[in-house]
C-alpha cells in the first residue's frame, strides 16, 4: 500500500473526506485550544480544556463549541488541492530524470507547498479564529463590562493565535509583529504561557493524521472514482 500510486483527484477526495470528518471531531478542541491561548492574565475565564468547553456549552450552546466550524469545512478541499498540487509541482522541479527525492530536496518540496497553502488559507484561519474568541470576548464583556511535535512548536502558534485575534478582552494587550507579542506575553505571562493549549493541540493533531491515514488506507476515493468509471460494477 505504502508504494501505491494514488491519483490527484483520488489524493483530494481521500484528503477532502478526511478533513472534513477530522474538523467534525476536533473541532470543539481547536475551539478550546484558541480560547486557551487568548486569554490574558487578569482575563482568565477557563482554568483547563474541559472547563473551557462546559462553560462554552453552558453559555453558547452545544453548537458553541462548533463556532467557526464552518470555515474549515469550506476551506478542507481547497488547502488540500493546493497542497497537492504545490507538492507535486515543487517535486517536479526538484527532481531529476524521474529518480527519487532526497530527504532534502523532499523537505523544500514540503515547505514549498506549506508556503503556497498558508498565503491562500491564512486569511480563512484568521475568521475562523475571531468566530471561535468571540463566545470568550462576549463573556468576558458581560462579566467584566469582557503529540511532540504540536507541543514544541506551541509556543508560535500561541503568538500566531494572539496577532490573528482582532478584537480584545478589557485591558488585553495589543501587538505591532511577532517579536512584540512575544516580548510582551514572555514579560507579562511568564514562559508557561508559550504552553497555552499546548495539550488541546496535541489532542487536534493526534487524530487529525490518524484519520487521514485510515481514509487512504481504505482507499475512500479509489473506491468511489471505479464506481463513477464502471457504473455497472
Amino acid at each position: 500500500m505504502a508504494d501505491k500510486q494514488i491519483s490527484l483527484p483520488a489524493k483530494l477526495i481521500n484528503g477532502g473526506i478526511a478533513g472534513l470528518i477530522g474538523v467534525t471531531c476536533v473541532f470543539p478542541i481547536d475551539l478550546a485550544k484558541t480560547r486557551l491561548q487568548n486569554q490574558q492574565n487578569g482575563q482568565r475565564m477557563y482554568t483547563s480544556m474541559s472547563d473551557c468547553l462546559i462553560k462554552t456549552i453552558r453559555s453558547e450552546g452545544y453548537f458553541g463549541m462548533y463556532r467557526g466550524a464552518a470555515v474549515n469545512l469550506t476551506l478542507v478541499t481547497p488547502e488540500k488541492a493546493i497542497k497537492l498540487a504545490a507538492n507535486d509541482f515543487f517535486r517536479h522541479q526538484l527532481s531529476k530524470d524521474g529518480q527519487k527525492l532526497t530527504l532534502l530536496k523532499e523537505m523544500l518540496a514540503g515547505c514549498g507547498a506549506g508556503t503556497c497553502q498558508v498565503i491562500v488559507t491564512t486569511p480563512m484561519e484568521m475568521l475562523k479564529i475571531q468566530l471561535q474568541d468571540a463566545g470568550r470576548i462576549g463573556e468576558g464583556g458581560r462579566r467584566e463590562g469582557r503529540g511532540a511535535a504540536a507541543v514544541a512548536v506551541n509556543p508560535c502558534d500561541v503568538v500566531k493565535t494572539r496577532l490573528q485575534s482582532l478584537q480584545r478582552g478589557v485591558n488585553e494587550d495589543t501587538y505591532s509583529g511577532f517579536l512584540d507579542c512575544a516580548r510582551k506575553i514572555l514579560r507579562h505571562e511568564g514562559p508557561s504561557a508559550f504552553l497555552k493549549g499546548a495539550y488541546c493541540r496535541a489532542l487536534v493533531i493526534a487524530p487529525l493524521f490518524g484519520i487521514a491515514q485510515v481514509v487512504y488506507f481504505l482507499g475512500i476515493a479509489e473506491s468511489l472514482l471505479g464506481l463513477l468509471q464502471d457504473p455497472q460494477a
